[in-house]
């Protein structure tokens, strides 16, 4: 065999054809990678990986493969030599995989100098280095599966013919239609299982570096299956009855073993990326585990002219719904391009505008032209005549296209992961808003008791009734998973406290917003433009303070803060303009807590300061002033006045300051060790494990609302801005009542690697000419090498 091994390779490299060939295969990738403008570009694509490169390399490799396979067979047929190899000494299939293993150490000949790719790669990332070998190398071992299946092609198609452009050509149709033909089929005849059958959907996976025992399976039976085959086809004998039983026996048994391994679940998966981004969350797959009729999947994000940082998003959300659908197969999607047709175009944009998929517009760069670019990045599931919509863009405060694009690959899983929960496992918790001590009006609300509404019910629900029946009270309040009290500005009786601190002791959730200083915007926009801030009494500080926190009657202010927009200017030339105003601080938070992990700024208006104090319950800051940041005692007056004057930041050194406090653990009752107001059956003075947020504003649930209705919550109409606040508060609404830890996806932290721009429009050239010629020097270096110790030794 080693022998044969040999003869195949030095007949290889000792004729011009093999270089030719190999130089091609180098030029090709060279001049896509590289070169020529497309979707292979890597240069344009703008990201530091080969993904590119393992897009394109199966399709030269349906050509370069059956170039050097075809006259493995063929040309001992053609000059009689096969009948006097197979009356050797020698098994026919020592024969064979010499010859097999011949051609598949020459493709990894081939593939050597493309290990340049990855040097320049490299290079070029932002910083240098700035690359994810974990995935390269995965990628890597996944072609050598692909190789493999290829050559094996190759080689029996060479034995069925004499001629050597023959067998290419049948190679090249036998390749081409295990690679891609199997999934023109499955689309005619609507069948995943026949889709699965071909080498694409085992490669995909596979060519970005997740390694998975079913495709390994795959690519090696495919290998055997063919060698068996060569190994049938070469013997001079007339193929009897036997032969052909075990021809349909060996394809048979490969396939039920490949179909056994998939049905039952035996297999193991390897993600070689270094931030795992193709291994989804255990409660991802809980999520879907039990699907057993289809989610279908329209996304919108198609077209030809992005920008390439959305070409990788695109890519991002493909992989991802491949990821899904493979672990079950009734997730199916596709990408749609809505603005495809332009008879169709203003028409599509209206009514996927109402539909509340509102467009994106990009700026496109190209040549030093810039163009405007408009996109749909959302996505339609559907399940059992159900939609909901799930966006594919996570935005921030400032962010360029990239840090969006880095930030709403991120948020990808968790996006889908919980618009299939809110399709399969809809409104699951029951949510009482807290009404009878002065709490925001509705209209305020709006926005966001809507938003909850897609997957929770929601109630309102007063105290009014503590004082004639506690016990019926806290018993209908515990028909509840999750209590809102949205910024009372009545004080709390002590018999409400205590039903309050009996729905914690029982496990009952809940989230404060609350204003401990009487202050808002509104009350500003007088004749004098000024207001008192005072304390309010809500008579809550025992109640939080027993629990771990104090909310202190200040007002926190802050030079990196959201504007307030007036009238600025005389009479009829005055116009409305945003100007900075300190007293509403712009939050966020240094941990990567799943409520606040990527998130934008959370908007507050004249918050208040925590302090955590000592006991047994773990307490998370998730919320937090800019470091820039001062408090103010009350009372005090503000006025709008202050928009005039130029802050002095040397006032603003206080830190940052807390704003909001997550408190998860056993509780202690605010009543315990003292004198109930009243008694209650089985009360309790330790609670079981239960989570409370407490945030020191109630502002920031608050919607606008205008002569059209109520707005947005987060979004500012004057400057287009669209806060966090919404997010915010869905998250510790999620986190709350989230028993299956689907919102912790959010902590995964997912590195889009990305080339500097400014080393390619300097370097362009340069590394252009070193991709196409350096291979080629490499190849012919190889060669004059190997022809120099072939004849020397034949010499000798």
């Amino acid at each position: 065999m080693f022998a044969i091994l040999r003869k195949e390779i030095n007949s290889f490299f000792a004729s011009s054809i093999g270089y030719v060939v190999i130089a091609i295969f180098l030029i090709l990738n060279g001049l896509f990678l590289w070169v020529f403008k497309g979707e292979f570009n890597i240069l344009d694509y703008g990201f530091a990986d080969l993904s590119s490169f393992f897009l394109l390399v199966p399709w030269v490799l349906i050509f370069l493969i059956p170039a050097v396979t075809m006259r493995s067979f063929s040309d001992e047929k053609k000059q009689g030599t096969l009948e006097l190899l197979l009356t050797k000494p020698i098994a026919k299939s020592q024969i064979v995989l010499g010859k097999y293993l011949g051609a598949f150490i020459l493709i990894l000949i081939a593939l050597v100098p493309t290990f340049l790719y990855v040097f320049t790669i490299y290079n070029l990332g932002n910083p240098a280095g700035n690359l994810d070998m974990g995935s390269i190398i995965g990628s890597y071992f996944g072609l050598l599966f692909l190789v493999g299946a290829y050559t094996s092609i190759g080689v029996f198609s060479s034995t069925l013919s004499d001629n050597q452009i023959v067998a290419f050509i049948i190679a090249v149709f036998i390749c081409f239609f295990f690679y891609i033909g199997f999934e023109g089929v499955s689309d005619f005849v609507s069948s995943n299982f026949v889709e699965q059958l071909g080498m694409n959907s085992h490669y995909k996976s596979m060519g970005r570096g997740v390694i998975d025992s079913r495709d390994i399976l795959y690519f090696l039976s495919i290998t055997i299956f063919f060698i068996y085959l060569t190994v049938k086809h070469i013997k001079t004998k007339p193929f009897s009855k036997k032969d052909y039983s075990t021809l349909l026996i060996i394809p048979l048994g490969l396939l039920v073993i490949n179909a056994f391994t998939v049905k039952v679940g035996i297999y193991k998966r390897f993600d070689l990326t270094e931030d795992k981004r193709y291994t989804l969350n255990d409660s991802s797959l809980n999520v879907i585990s039990e699907v057993n009729s289809p989610i279908i999947v329209d996304v919108f994000l198609q077209g030809d002219d992005f920008p390439s940082e959305f070409k990788r998003l695109q890519a991002e959300t493909k992989q991802l719904l491949e990821e899904f659908a493979a672990y079950n197969s009734q997730i199916k999607f596709s990408f749609i391009n809505p603005l495809q047709d332009e008879s169709t175009r203003e028409r599509n944009i209206q009514q996927l505008s109402q539909r509340g998929l509102k467009p994106l517009q990009l700026n496109v760069q190209e040549n030093g032209r810039s163009s405007q670019e408009v996109i749909f990045p959302w996505a339609l599931a559907s399940y059992n005549n159900k939609t909901i919509i799930i966006s594919l863009v996570k935005n921030k405060i400032g962010a360029s296209q990239q840090e969006l694009v880095t930030n709403s690959v991120q948020n990808l899983e968790y996006a889908f992961a919980d618009g299939f929960s809110k399709l399969l496992f809809p409104k699951r918790r029951n949510i009482a808003v807290l009404k009878g001590n002065n709490q925001l009006d509705d209209r305020f609300l709006q926005d966001f008791i809507l938003t909850l509404s897609e997957y929770y019910n929601i109630a309102p629900f007063t105290l009014d009734s503590v004082a004639n029946s506690p016990q019926k009270t806290l018993k209908q309040l515990e028909d509840y998973h999750l209590i809102i009290s949205a910024k009372p500005t009545e004080a709390f009786t002590e018999n409400e406290k205590y039903v309050l601190d009996q729905y914690t002791m029982n496990g009952g959730k809940s989230l404060w917003l609350v204003d401990v200083v009487a202050i808002d915007k509104d009350s500003l926009y007088n004749d004098s433009g000024s207001n008192v801030a005072v304390t309010r009494d809500l008579n809550l500080n025992d109640f939080f303070f027993k629990y771990g926190v104090r909310i202190n009657p200040v007002v926190v202010s802050s030079m990196y803060s959201a504007p307030i927009t007036l009238a600025i200017g005389e009479g009829s030339e005055s116009q409305f303009q945003p100007v900075q105003w300190p007293y509403s601080p712009l939050a966020q938070s240094t941990n990567n807590h799943p409520i606040v992990s990527n998130i934008n700024f959370v908007k507050l208006d004249f918050a208040n300061q925590i302090d955590t104090l000592k006991n047994d319950i773990k307490k998370t800051i998730l919320l937090e002033s800019a470091p820039e940041s001062k408090v103010e005692g009350t009372p005090i007056e503000i006025s709008l006045d202050i928009v005039t004057q130029e802050p002095d930041p040397s006032v603003f050194n206080k830190g940052s300051q807390t704003l909001s406090v997550l408190l998860e653990g056993e509780f202690t009752s605010v009543y315990n060790n003292r004198i109930k107001p009243f008694e209650l059956q089985n009360q309790k003075e330790k609670s079981l494990p239960t989570k409370m947020i407490v945030i020191a504003d109630g502002d920031v649930v608050k919607n606008d609302v205008n002569r059209n209705g109520p707005q947005e919550l987060g979004f500012d109409r004057w400057t287009g801005q669209v806060f966090g606040n919404k997010e915010f508060l869905l998250n510790a609404v999620n986190y709350l009542l989230d028993d299956d830890g689907l919102i912790n996806i959010r902590t995964k932290n997912i590195e889009v690697a990305f080339l500097d721009h400014r080393k390619i429009a300097e370097q362009k050239i340069t590394w252009q000419i070193t991709n196409i010629l350096l291979p080629l020097v490499l190849i012919g270096g190889f060669g004059l090498a190997f022809n120099y110790i072939r004849k020397k030794k034949y010499a000798a």
